[in-house]
């Protein structure tokens, strides 16, 4: 059997790991990207995403364990509510997610790390009758997003709004919501942020209500923003997956490369 698909998986690894993560550019207003020993992490305001996003293969039990540490010191001296250490499937040492769990990181459920090149992924949007597609403009519609997000995954969208509402303000150039309309109700929303300095776009989000499932809502986002992206020169898409979307994804012509888990450490008030 051919390795090509073994070798193709492995090709876009190395090139995600390098581009998105050893070299990490800031994804927000506001945010730093920091090398410290080990690790690189992401810096910003409480509203911001703070955290690990790589750690050094070279890692062994007792530079990890001094890695950890001095994170933990790095979330309580910032005051941050929660600091996230995102744990890939490859990363070294082999024990890594037992060690932050003894140092006090909890660990939320895994997701499918999914990339695709952007010319290989279908870019025709095929909607559902009544429903149409828009861009997030404005304060209103990223209510709009925020309540099509809360009904589509049940849970609070405070630190969307905050994050959403800062990128338009400051850095629209590098940011995309989108909002399924049905006549004036959102049924579905999607971001995609574009990381300059790198080949690389994120899908995030994609929720749509229950009501609206199954009727390729979903495929017609991803399809939106490939379109974008591919306008905008990006060359490859990337997806932290749900056990509900991979499939579809995979079926679109992303490729799964890795898990990725999120642990999350929460300092005692």
């Amino acid at each position: 059997m051919s390795d090509q698909p073994t070798a193709h998986r492995e090709g876009l690894l190395a090139v995600f790991d390098r581009e998105m993560r050893e070299l990490a550019h800031p994804d927000g207003p506001g945010v730093r990207v920091e090398r410290t020993g080990d690790v690189v992490r992401r810096t910003g305001a409480a509203h911001d995403w703070n955290g690990v996003v790589w750690s050094s293969p070279d890692l062994d039990a007792a530079r990890a364990d001094a890695a950890i540490a001095a994170q933990v010191a790095h979330c309580v001296e910032h005051g941050y509510d929660e600091f996230e250490w995102k744990l890939y499937g490859h990363d070294r040492p082999a024990d890594l997610g037992d060690r932050l769990l003894a140092a006090g990181f909890e660990a939320e459920e895994p997701e499918t790390l999914l990339v695709a090149p952007v010319a290989e992924l279908p870019t025709e949007v095929v909607l559902p009758d009544g429903v149409r597609l828009r861009t997030v403009r404005d304060e209103a519609d990223v209510e709009l997003m925020a309540r099509a997000h809360e009904q589509a995954f049940g849970s609070d969208s405070a630190r969307l709004r905050q994050q959403v509402l800062a990128q338009l303000k400051e850095d629209p150039d590098h940011f995309v919501g989108v909002l399924a309309m049905a006549g004036d109700e959102p049924v579905s929303s999607a971001r995609m942020e574009l990381y300059p300095g790198t080949g690389f776009a994120g899908l995030w989000g994609g929720g749509t209500v229950e009501a609206w499932r199954g009727r390729g809502v979903y495929r017609a986002l991803i399809a939106f923003r490939t379109r974008i992206a591919a306008e905008r020169g990006f060359r490859y898409l990337q997806v932290d997956a749900t056990e509900d979307s991979r499939p579809i994804l995979q079926r679109l012509g992303f490729t799964a490369l890795t898990t990725t888990t999120p642990y999350i450490y929460r300092p005692a008030s």
